[in-house]
Parts: structure tokens; sequence; C-alpha cells
């Protein structure tokens, strides 16, 4: 029996950021029913931009994709081809907006709702802007696919207006050079940072007067209104433990981070972030070691990133001390996981 119903789901993303996914799966050579089914997503859930996937799921469908047709560039490329237009409700925001800077401000508020439990911000300092992109679940650990396919979206919004061959001043991410990674600067024309503590687009300030080719602010305001009904009025939620994971994340490229600063991202009192551990049986420093311990297994697997590259995207001052750690959750060297799974090592 063909399933019609949307899963249930505590963090979703709309259907439409899954658009012309199955042809593009197929067209790099994979089997797009292998790929949905690995990663726990029905095929009749694409069939509606408006019904919610589950965000994980998604996430997931991505790695797979790249797994599975041989090209570690696949969430690049999937995202350098989608149009804003394709977005679905977010899209038709963003080119309905009066002016670019309104129609990035509204991508920026907005996107949350389309893809819950996320980070986005639009961002000023002098005449540089940052538009900023960051899943919030600490629970989805591999996200490189998600985050490239994402400022792929991003870019086109602004090429949209400016033209194909606009470029931002400099691009970041918050994963490990590829191996693959040239083709990332052919794509964005632009530098790119590798290991940052978030996904960005960095570029000049457009001037304000600057308007979108199919400005509609009424259209914009009933697509909003639908977005937001879409959505059911929710930017999600995912249990605390799982953001406390996600705000050390983003602070290991800075060094060991800080109970505080963590608290102070979750909006919450320190001794109120640890009594919540507590009660949970860990301390802080616990999960900073989790996350660690995660993010290093991760990592190690991509033999081109040398180990004392990884040693300071997990917040290790020296390359010993991360040595220490990773033989202590795994019982084995990095050097040595990686000889005795047949992947090399450096």
């Amino acid at each position: 029996m063909v399933r019609t119903v949307s899963p249930p789901a505590a963090c979703n993303v709309l259907a439409a950021a899954a658009s012309g996914v199955i042809e593009f799966i197929e067209n790099q050579g994979g089997h797009a029913d292998s790929v949905l089914n690995r990663a726990g997503v029905d095929v009749s859930w694409l069939t509606d931009p408006t019904l919610p996937l589950d965000l994980a799921a998604y996430v997931q469908m991505m790695e797979e994709s790249a797994a599975q047709t041989g090209n570690s560039n696949f969430g690049l490329c999937y995202g350098q081809q989608f149009l804003p237009q394709n977005l679905g409700l977010i899209g038709g925001i963003t080119l309905a907006a009066p002016t670019l800077i309104s129609a990035l401000e509204a991508l920026a508020g907005l996107f949350p709702y389309h893809q819950q439990v996320t980070h986005t911000a639009f961002r000023a300092a002098g005449g540089i802007v940052a538009l900023e992109y960051r899943i919030l679940d600490g629970a989805i650990v591999a996200r490189r696919q998600d985050a490239e396919l994402t400022l792929g979206m991003f870019v086109n919004v602004l090429r949209a207006v400016f033209g194909t061959t606009w470029a931002p001043e400099e691009v970041h991410f918050e994963h490990p050079r590829p191996e693959q990674s040239h083709a990332h600067e052919h794509a964005f024309q632009a530098p790119i940072h590798w290991g940052q503590r978030t996904n960005a687009l960095v570029f000049k300030r457009p001037p304000e007067d600057i308007a979108m080719p199919g400005a509609d602010i009424k259209q914009m305001d009933r697509l909003r209104r639908h977005l937001l009904h879409a959505a059911q009025g929710s930017t999600g939620d995912v249990p605390l433990m799982r953001r406390v994971q996600a705000e050390i994340r983003s602070r290991l490229v800075d060094g060991t981070p800080y109970i505080e600063e963590v608290a102070e991202a979750l909006a919450i009192r320190r001794w109120t972030l640890q009594r919540t551990l507590a009660d949970e049986g860990v301390s802080f420093s616990d999960m900073v070691e989790q996350v660690r311990h995660q993010l290093a297994r991760l990592y190690v697997q991509q033999t081109h990133v040398p180990l004392t590259d990884i040693a300071f995207l997990l917040g290790y001052s020296e390359i010993s001390a991360f040595s220490r750690a990773f033989t202590r959750w795994f019982e084995r060297s990095p050097r040595q996981f990686r000889r005795e799974q047949g992947i090399g090592f450096r």
C-alpha cells in the first residue's frame, strides 16, 4: 500500500528542499530507491513541497547520495543547480520581497520555519554582511552535504539578482576541507574557509534600493502566512542535551568550550544548565568528550584530512592530546585506526 502521509518528527524540513532529488541522484549514477530506503525517506513524502520530512532523514539522504553515486561533492552539485523558485514557500517569499536586503532578511528570519531547528542569520559589520546557516540538532553529526547544498541555494538567491557570475567575498564551512575542494572554489568563485564555527556566505552589503525582479509584497505576505501554517508556527524543538551538543560543536575550533558560553547561547543560566546535566547523570566536560568522540570517528575516516587538522578542529592545542583521547575512546591510535580499516593514514 502506498504511504500518503508525512512522518511524525520533532524536527522537519519542508519537502521542497528535496525538489528534483530523485532525478538528480539517478543522473549522478545512483539508485534513488536505495538511497531513500537507507535514509528512511518514503518517496511519497516528496510529492508535495509543503509536506514535512524528518530533518535527520533528509540530511542522511544527502550523505547516502554522495556515498552511493561516488560523487563526494553531491551536495555541492545539487545546491548549485537549485534555483530559488524550486525552494517552495521560502524561495517564493524571497523572490517576492521588494528589495534584495529585505529578501535576505526574510530568508534568514523565516528559514527556520522551512527547516526547523536551524540557525540562520543575516549579520552586518560595516560594509560586509554574512548570511549564516547551521543545524542546531547535535545528534545530526555527518552533515557536510547539507551545508554545501544549502549555501549553494543561498548563493543562487543573490545570483538571481546580480547574474550567474556574482561571487561572495568568502565562503565558510563547519566541516574540514574535502578532498576535491577545488570544485568548491570554482562553484562559489571565492576563497573557502574550512573548519569554521558556522556555515556562511560573506559578501559586500548590497545597496538598499536594489529591487527583486519579481517583487510583489502581497504575494510575499501570502506565502509567509502559508509557510507559517505549513510549519504549524513552530521552528521545531529538540531535547536540550542535543542543543548543548550543537553549541559545543560550533565552539570546538576555538578550543575547549566554556559552559558559560553555551548557557548564554541557549538563553539559560549556567547553574540551570549544570543542574539539567546533573539530572541526566553527566557533566559539561562529559558532553564535550561525547562531541569530540563523535566527530573524531567521522573526521579520522576522511584520510585526506591531516591528524593535526583534526586535533585543531576538535579543540586540542596539541596533536598528542588528541591522540591520547582517541586511543582511550577506540583502543587504538588514530593512525592504527586508519591502517586497520585499510584507509591509509597521515
